[in-house]
């Protein structure tokens, strides 16, 4: 069976719901304090797929996701890079899309932090909690997404607009892009919710195995979770699930 690891911290807050969305899509899950990977009493090797969920780590005290991300990065760093070599897969949601950019392992692994991209406040000035479109990168090499053309999900953040200098945004592999309900990336706000260069909503690195995201897809994998179901009808599945099925099913090949 596949093995799945989500890493907790304190302030973490949405590793219950992730962890049955990969329930629901067959992996077992091992939810795990991030000081117990600190304690060598479980090896990230173990595991196919690592998660970093949403939530505000360490109370976001510093910058969002800072401590987190310097504690990975300076005491778990190759063990990390190991886990991606070896062909591993790394999500991360929300707080884990900040934690993974500001430990160095995206836009591409590394032990060092890439001075070029970074998350900061959204432009609106506040938190921002609803629902937003999404359009695909056909070209994307994610496999996370396979599959996938649009997609709704909720957003619940008030540090998620994507910066990055004009010489970095060109190499960035952009999975998803903010868009309105007709597919159009170049939609500012509300589509866009924190300013995001280029719309950006999520990317990978260049293996499409290493992912993050800032809007939520654990909180749509049922039909009865969209906001209109009871006027325009609920499907089996929310959108968000394919992503975890489509990172479990990789994960069985490995």
């Amino acid at each position: 069976m596949v093995k799945t690891i989500i890493l907790r911290a304190p302030g973490t807050n949405c590793h219950e719901e992730t962890a049955f969305a990969f329930q629901q899509a067959g992996a077992s899950v091992d939810l795990l304090h991030v000081n117990r990977l600190l304690r060598r009493e479980r090896r990230l090797s173990d595991y196919q797929i690592m998660v970093i969920p949403g939530g505000f780590t360490y109370g976001d005290d510093i910058a969002a996701g800072k401590i987190l991300a310097n504690e990975l990065r300076l005491k778990l760093g190759d063990d990390i890079l190991r886990f991606i070599e070896d062909g591993g897969l790394i999500m991360g949601i929300c707080n884990g899309f900040q934690v993974l950019v500001k430990a160095g392992i995206l836009p591409e692994p590394s032990p060092e932090v890439t001075a070029g991209m970074t998350l900061a406040g959204n432009d609106s000035g506040k938190f921002e909690c609803r629902w937003v479109y999404m359009t695909a990168n056909q070209d994307s090499p994610c496999v996370f997404t396979r599959g996938i053309d649009r997609i709704y999900l909720p957003v619940a953040h008030g540090e998620g607009k994507v910066v990055a200098d004009s010489e970095t945004v060109p190499g960035l592999n952009v999975v998803l892009r903010y868009s309105d309900q007709s597919g159009d990336c170049r939609a500012g706000y509300p589509h866009n919710p924190n300013g995001s260069v280029d719309n950006i909503a999520a990317i990978c690195d260049a293996s499409g195995r290493v992912f993050a995201l800032m809007p939520h897809p654990e909180r749509h994998i049922r039909g009865t979770q969209h906001p209109r179901w009871t006027r325009e009808g609920a499907k089996e599945y929310g959108d968000g699930f394919q992503i975890f099925r489509n990172a479990v099913e990789y994960a069985r090949h490995l």
